[in-house]
């Protein structure tokens, strides 16, 4: 499609953040991901915006809500023209042009299916756990780093997305607690939960919202997402989050403290 430009990195991404205001929770992470080194961005300026970062990552393709099946054949025609229609790859999409890009593939001999839904939430004004949990936050430090590689490996298992190997896991390690927001809820010395926030623009993203699951069910998470939104807030950003929209539980968890939904996407693969 010779409408959708490759851009060079480093590129003025004003017409992308422009774009994006439309879906300002929903593509969030992807505004975030723009800023930063990416293998692939292509856009049309106008309908289109595709981004790939690097593996094991999926790739955002976002579209306006009225999107035309011209809109999605492009986007569907990149996508393959560029090797990501392989079976390897994942994308994080809206509902509509998930039901487009499935029912494509299909007439081709393909199979695509939705892997996850995803509700985007923000959180104006928190709302105190009626539940205490016994313990404290703990900023992490460089002495946590294992820990947390633990953590982080124990979230994208059991969320069975952007899986790596303990390497880049221990990367990803150093850099939040470099970052100065990563943060553990500790009982008695005993690290129960993972929570982090990440700010970009006027937003913080909370997420690795993680506890272990000889720990689970004794509001450790509930307590650590609400103090570290708390410390979010503080900074002057207004948080926000992703859920597994499957997973009711915690879903009710965060809506317990004061997180509003405001959109929906998912991740075919």
């Amino acid at each position: 499609i010779k409408s959708l430009l490759t851009l060079p990195l480093g590129n003025p991404l004003r017409w992308f953040y422009k774009l994006l205001d439309q879906d300002r929770y929903t593509f969030f992470v992807l505004r975030r991901i723009l800023g930063g080194p990416c293998k692939l961005i292509l856009s049309d300026h106008e309908r289109v915006i595709i981004c790939f970062s690097k593996e094991p990552f999926p790739v955002w393709i976002w579209t306006p809500d009225d999107a035309t099946d011209k809109d999605m054949a492009a986007a569907y025609d990149v996508i393959s023209e560029n090797g990501l229609l392989d079976g390897n790859h994942n994308y994080n999409i809206k509902y509509k042009l998930a039901e487009y890009f499935i029912n494509r593939a299909k007439k081709e001999g393909k199979e695509l299916f939705i892997r996850q839904n995803m509700y985007a939430y923000d959180c104006p004004k928190s709302v105190e756990p009626q539940e205490k949990a016994s313990g404290e936050l703990h900023k992490c430090t460089q002495d946590d780093c294992e820990e947390l590689v633990d953590l982080i490996d124990g979230f994208h298992n059991a969320v069975g997305i952007d899986i790596m190997d303990r390497a880049a896991y221990e990367q990803n390690a150093k850099k939040s607690i470099e970052d100065r927001r990563t943060f553990f809820w500790q009982d008695k010395g005993i690290t129960t939960a993972c929570c982090k926030y990440v700010p970009n623009g006027d937003m913080a993203s909370i997420s690795l919202v993680y506890t272990k699951p000889e720990c689970r069910r004794k509001h450790y998470a509930e307590n650590l997402v609400y103090t570290v939104t708390e410390l979010a807030r503080a900074e002057g950003y207004l948080p926000m989050l992703y859920t597994d929209a499957d997973y009711v539980a915690s879903n009710a968890c965060y809506e317990k403290i004061g997180y509003i939904r405001r959109g929906e996407l998912c991740t075919v693969g």
